[in-house]
């Protein structure tokens, strides 16, 4: 019994689940010197969004099972000859679908095409999937759908789709205007170069490939009917019934880390000294709320951001500018983040994202300043 495998020590458990471990050790130390009644603890975990993200991750698992994102990846190669027009490419759609699929959904869909891209061409992997993530935050900015914080925001504010639109596009085409720099410093233009031994190709499955793509389309038109329960249900009961493996292979580290996520740094958020310190900050300068805004998504995340600082900022719109600023930095400033790293999968890619994340959010939160003192 003394001899376990070194897999099984509790260091290299600590070690392989890190992000895990601090945020269940923040979990437990916050409930044990703030208790609070179930129904706090419900209210940040938000079971209706951890539903729908399990069921986009089974739907984006089944897709990736199916072998359709190798061919797909294939087929765009014949009409793109250039790194830097691929990444290109691939940061434009991420963008768009983000606009309209949500910053979470547009990941799954586009990262897996990203990394089966990277498989097939000498890509720069990790410098491609941490611009892809920033993409997907700075598309979401742009629409009231695009992410969790922008839709709270655009509901409370009671404006149009169309003034929502209007308000965030300066920041957005600031947050272009350097990711494409970032594209100019980090990703070449030679030509693109096939892998000389390119790793095994998946048989393709093109039933498991349309029943995926079908339960796509079903899922998001539950999840716009709030009908997530009910979208999991489903999308869980077809691939139990069908096709088991895709569950198995689910990456249930990702959804533990997401609900931890979300009751963790959401009780964090609620704290009373930090409604209290809030409070004081006079959150009426719009230099300060991009301050306080873009500071506190880097402790919390934008989303349990948004809704402490919800009551105190009286204009929404800026304050939807300052925590979708603070989207990019650390990993922890938007759950898009988390899953990028997540479903890219190596322990290179935290080093590599913040290498880049954080001078990223330097100069946009230095252009959106100056914005803000025209």
């Amino acid at each position: 019994m003394n001899d376990l495998p070194a897999s099984f020590t509790f260091t290299h458990v600590l070690k392989r689940f890190r992000l895990t471990t601090v945020l269940l050790a923040l979990t437990v130390l916050l409930g044990l010197f703030d208790p609070r009644p179930v129904r706090d603890w419900m209210a940040w975990l938000d079971p209706h969004v951890l539903a729908g993200l399990m069921a986009l991750l089974a739907v984006a698992q089944g897709i990736r099972d199916s072998g359709w994102v190798q061919r797909l990846a294939r087929r765009i190669l014949r009409h793109v000859h250039s790194q830097r027009a691929l990444v290109l490419w691939l940061l434009l759609v991420a963008a768009l679908a983000a606009m309209v699929l949500t910053n979470d959904v547009s990941l799954f869909l586009v990262l897996p095409l990203t990394l089966a891209l990277c498989e097939q061409v000498a890509l720069p992997r990790l410098r491609v999937v941490t611009l892809v993530a920033l993409a997907v935050n700075a598309g979401s900015t742009l629409s009231p759908l695009g992410n969790p914080q922008n839709l709270l925001l655009w509901r409370h504010a009671g404006i149009g789709m169309g003034h929502f639109v209007m308000a965030m596009t300066p920041v957005v085409g600031l947050m272009g205007i350097v990711l494409l720099f970032f594209v100019w410093r980090l990703v070449p233009a030679r030509a693109l170069e096939r892998v000389e031994a390119p790793p095994p190709r998946s048989p393709r499955d093109a039933a498991l490939g349309r029943v995926s793509l079908l339960l796509l389309v079903l899922l998001l038109v539950l999840l716009q009917m709030k009908a997530s329960y009910l979208a999991l249900a489903g999308v869980g009961g077809v691939f139990l019934a069908w096709r088991r493996g895709v569950l198995a292979r689910l990456d249930w580290i990702l959804l533990l880390n997401i609900a931890l996520m979300f009751v963790g740094l959401g009780h964090l958020a609620d704290l009373p000294i930090m409604h209290a310190v809030v409070g004081h900050l006079g959150l009426t300068d719009p230099h300060r709320v991009l301050l306080v805004g873009v500071a506190l998504s880097q402790l919390v995340s934008n989303v349990p951001a948004t809704v402490t600082l919800l009551p105190h900022v009286p204009d929404l719109m800026l304050l939807a500018v300052a925590v979708n600023v603070g989207g990019s930095g650390l990993a922890i400033g938007s759950l898009a983040n988390l899953i990028a790293l997540r479903l890219e999968g190596g322990k290179a890619i935290w080093r590599v994202f913040h290498r880049i994340s954080v001078p990223y959010l330097v100069l946009v939160f230095a252009l959106t300043w100056g914005y803000l003192s025209v």
